[in-house]
C-alpha cells in the first residue's frame, strides 16, 4: 500500500509518503491561516491508498477530506521507533508546544507530558526572541552556540521576555550571550519535563526543535547523557502517521 502521513502543526505542515513500508518522499511547508489549502498543495498530484493526519489540524482535515487520524503522541512514537528502534524517551519541541514521551521496550507509550498552555519554551518563543535580537533564525542558533557567556532571562512569558531582551540590548548587553541565555531558558523547561520520565535506553529528540543544534547540545549537557537526533527529525510524526496503517 501507498500511504501518506500528514502532520498538520501550528507552524508547518509535514507530508511523508510511505510505499510498501518504506519512506519514499517527504516535504515540509509553512502553515497559514488556511491549513487545508496548505495540505492540498502538499497532496497535489500524489497518489495514495490511505491518508492519515496527525497534529493540531488533524480533526479539521479529516472532517473535510477523506482521512484517518492519529494522536501526535502515538505518531511521534511510531515514527521515532522506525528511525531509532531503541528509542525509549522522546523530546519534541514544536512550534507551540513541548512534549516528552516515555516508551516501553515494545514502543508503546507508557507516560507523556505536554506543555501547550502558551508559547513559552517552544519554537515560536525562540522565533520571537530571534526577531527581537535582529537575528535570522540560523544566526540566532549559531550565536547561542558560539557565545562565551550566557545572560539569564527571567521571564518565560513570550511578551515579557521580549521586553526584557529589548531592555537588555538597550543597556548594551551582548546579543550572543542573550541568544545563549534564551536557548538555556527553553532547555531548562524541557529538561525538567524529561527528568520526570524514566530516562531508559535512547533519548531521542524529534520535531522542528531537533534541527536547532544549540538546543540539541544544551539538552544533552543538561541531562548529562547523549541525545540522538534521527534523520528526517522534523517529519517523524508524519512518518508515524503513515506507518500506523495496519498497526
Amino acid at each position: 500500500m501507498r500511504i501518506i502521513g500528514l502532520d498538520i502543526g501550528s507552524r508547518t505542515v509535514k507530508r511523508v509518503v510511505v510505499d510498501r513500508g518504506a519512506m519514499v518522499d517527504w516535504a515540509v511547508a509553512p502553515n497559514s491561516h488556511d491549513p487545508l489549502s496548505v495540505c492540498d498543495r502538499l497532496l497535489d498530484g500524489e497518489r495514495a491508498d490511505r491518508v492519515v493526519a496527525t497534529g493540531y489540524g488533524r480533526n479539521l482535515f479529516a472532517a473535510r477530506r477523506d482521512a484517518d487520524t492519529l494522536t501526535e503522541i502515538r505518531a511521534a512514537a511510531l515514527g521515532a521507533r522506525a528511525l531509532r528502534p531503541r528509542a525509549r524517551t522522546l523530546l519534541d519541541i514544536g512550534g507551540q508546544d513541548t512534549k516528552v514521551v516515555a516508551l516501553d521496550e515494545r514502543g508503546a507509550v507508557v507516560k507523556f507530558e505536554m506543555n501547550d498552555r502558551c508559547a513559552a519554551g517552544t519554537g515560536r518563543f525562540l522565533e520571537v526572541m530571534a526577531t527581537a535580537l535582529a537575528y535570522s533564525m540560523d544566526e540566532f542558533v549559531e550565536a547561542g552556540r558560539s557565545a562565551c557567556e550566557s545572560t539569564s532571562i527571567n521571564a518565560m512569558c513570550t511578551v515579557f521576555a521580549e521586553s526584557e531582551v529589548i531592555s537588555a540590548t538597550a543597556r548594551g548587553t551582548d546579543r550572543a550571550s542573550l541568544a545563549r541565555g534564551l536557548h538555556q531558558a527553553v532547555v531548562r523547561r524541557a529538561a525538567s519535563m524529561l527528568r520526570r520520565l524514566p530516562l531508559d535506553d535512547e533519548v531521542v529528540f524529534v520535531g522542528g526543535g531537533a534541527l536547532n543544534a544549540c538546543l540539541h547540545e544544551l539538552v544533552a549537557e543538561s541531562i548529562g547523557r547523549e541525545v540522538h537526533v534521527p534523520s528526517h527529525a522534523q517529519v517523524v510524526a508524519a512518518l508515524g502517521a503513515a506507518l500506523s496503517v495496519g498497526r
